[in-house]
């Protein structure tokens, strides 16, 4: 652990924690960056017209502002639901809880930042067949 402020630039952030199908996550302050010891924050990119892979996050509690863009979040386990979210919307997602990012627009991406209850970036892709995923 660190006794000093630390900025990390974009160039700077981490992505070779998890990913999903669709999305770019890159770690801003975690474990690699700046060697935390109970929190995962970073930046999530949905391009314009993208749909993640289906996933959850194990164990670990999720909470996601959205920056920028239209974010669809369907949820389930069959991705039966959603919930739409716009900027300055803050996403609680639960432990454990199946799901997936859409973004509708096939002119501007969704950029947000992400926080996790844990020094990993947990992300378990769940095998969901196409025509679910694609609805």
């Amino acid at each position: 652990m660190t006794n000093e402020v630390r900025v990390v630039k974009p160039e700077q952030r981490d992505a070779s924690t998890a990913q999903t199908p669709g999305m770019l996550r890159a770690e801003g302050c975690g474990g690699a960056t700046v060697g935390t010891q109970h929190i995962w924050v970073g930046h999530v990119t949905v391009n314009q017209g993208v749909r993640s892979g289906a996933h959850h996050h194990g164990e670990v509690e999720s909470v996601i502002y959205v920056v920028s863009g239209h974010a669809r979040f369907r949820y389930g386990d069959n991705l039966e639901h959603s919930v739409d979210a716009e900027p300055g919307d803050f996403v609680f997602v639960p432990p454990y809880l199946v799901h997936q990012e859409v973004n509708a627009s096939d002119e501007t991406p969704v950029l947000a930042v992400v926080a996790r209850s844990s020094l990993d970036n947990v992300v378990v892709n769940v095998d969901l067949p196409a025509e679910i995923q694609e609805a």
